[in-house]
């Protein structure tokens, strides 16, 4: 058992990570910016360290920073939560050659699961069903150009070093290829320091469906079933629901076993997803990417398997079993994931300010994992995600019945937040039936 764990991140999901350290025993050391150190999550810490100026470059992204407090504070172990330097090879490895134990996947799976084309064709030689696409990166728009027409269009334009949509764009024809083409290299420049560009066949009525993994320290990989995060604006997930509502039984196995095959190719240890692209008219799936860290939506899993994944993510770093007996995980009920953001909830523009009042709802089936509380500040150094609203009920019906009441009791003050987005999503006919896909937000915005 780990005694002692540094948590390299902020906000919600350094709160969320420390909860289940002090639950399980285990010493909590925080790190914090100047900006964060009101944040509930400071003072929830056994320890917390001051690691910096507000800007992320200067505090949560300086692994320097992070590797001292840890020296500083005797911490044994770094959970880098999600975000920051949490995919980041180089930082796992210095983690491990600092004599600390890193709370991840070996740094040689983030490294091969880093770049998406690497991850393409590593995935396809494993037999993961992967959309037509590059094997190399587009060095220019005539090259653009060639497999374009090679791979047919629509295609995707993605940042082959990239995540959370950054950089990735739909092109219909040519012309609008070049335009997107030059974009997406600066974006990918400037955001991930690699202009490599990637081009992917685009399925246009598509789910966006991931598989929750965990790898143990005997080599099997577990799978926990599946989630849906369909609901997106600007490529980036705002709403997530387990199980998947567009996912058939024979779909779920074919993805379930898909997702084994795609942790084994890597020697994959600890929590992990595996993301796919599901054709809405054909019912067959593509490999998108994996994301070698705990997710953002991990809650609505551990609320309907009861598995606490961070307390299983720390066993196996620490070289344990996890706490309960594989396989197989069953499942019991729906649950919901509403990511409530400081955001204009018409145009999804941030919304940063002082919050000047903050009522979680409460009840049957309901968890929220924040990061503020009423008196703190959202600054623009971040994302603006404030909490997680979770809704648990026995079936979808009853799910959805509770997010709507837990959203209609949710009161944050001071500044505006996506809310009155969420309301206008659980009441909406298209929703509430199942049979979206990821265009739905646009389309509730048309």
């Amino acid at each position: 058992m780990l005694e002692s764990v540094l948590v390299a991140n902020r906000g919600e999901i350094a709160r969320r990570i420390i909860g289940t350290l002090r639950r399980m025993g285990i010493r909590a050391v925080a790190v914090y910016s100047d900006a964060d150190s009101g944040l509930p999550y400071v003072r929830e810490a056994d320890e917390a360290v001051a690691i910096g100026a507000p800007p992320a470059l200067s505090s949560y992204l300086d692994a320097r920073a992070v590797l001292a407090a840890a020296r500083q504070t005797g911490a044994e172990a770094v959970h880098p939560g999600y975000g920051f330097l949490a995919e980041h090879a180089e930082f796992a490895v210095a983690v491990v050659e600092a004599g600390l134990t890193w709370v991840g996947p070996p740094p040689a799976a983030i490294a091969q699961m880093g770049n998406k084309i690497n991850a393409r064709n590593l995935m396809e030689q494993a037999g993961v069903p992967v959309a037509a696409g590059t094997r190399e990166p587009v060095e220019d728009v005539a090259a653009a150009v060639a497999e374009a027409g090679r791979i047919g269009y629509p295609v995707m334009i993605k940042a082959a070093a990239g995540g959370g949509g950054i950089g990735m764009s739909a092109a219909a024809n040519e012309a609008e290829l070049r335009a997107g083409f030059a974009t997406a290299r600066s974006r990918a420049e400037r955001f991930f320091g690699n202009p490599a560009i990637l081009l992917e066949r685009c399925i246009e009525q598509a789910r966006h469906v991931e598989v929750q993994i965990l790898g143990l320290n005997d080599g099997r990989v577990l799978t926990l079933g599946e989630r849906d995060c369909s609901v997106q604006r600007r490529h980036q997930k705002v709403a997530e629901e387990t199980p998947s509502p567009g996912v058939t039984p024979d779909l779920r196995a074919r993805m379930l076993a898909a997702a084994v095959r795609a942790g084994e190719a890597v020697g994959y240890r600890g929590a992990g997803t595996v993301e796919c692209l599901v054709d809405v008219v054909s019912q067959d799936f593509v490999f998108l990417e994996m994301n070698a860290r705990i997710q953002v939506e991990h809650p609505i899993t551990e609320m309907v398997t009861g598995i606490d994944l961070v307390e299983q993510q720390l066993l196996i770093a620490g070289g344990g079993d996890v706490s309960f007996p594989p396989p197989p995980v069953r499942s019991t009920g729906h649950a919901v994931e509403l990511r409530i953001y400081a955001e204009d909830p018409v145009r999804f523009l941030p919304s940063p300010g002082v919050i000047t009042e903050w009522a979680e709802p409460s009840g049957p089936g309901v968890r929220v994992d924040a990061g503020y509380t009423a008196g703190n500040e959202v600054t623009p150094f971040y994302d603006p995600l404030l909490a997680k609203l979770c809704v648990h009920g026995a079936d979808r019906a009853e799910a959805l019945r509770r997010a709507r009441a837990a959203v209609a009791g949710f009161r944050i003050g001071g500044l505006k937040t996506n809310l009155a987005f969420h309301a206008e999503l659980l009441d909406s006919d298209e929703f509430a039936s199942g049979r979206y896909d990821t265009s739905v937000v646009a389309r509730l915005r048309s």
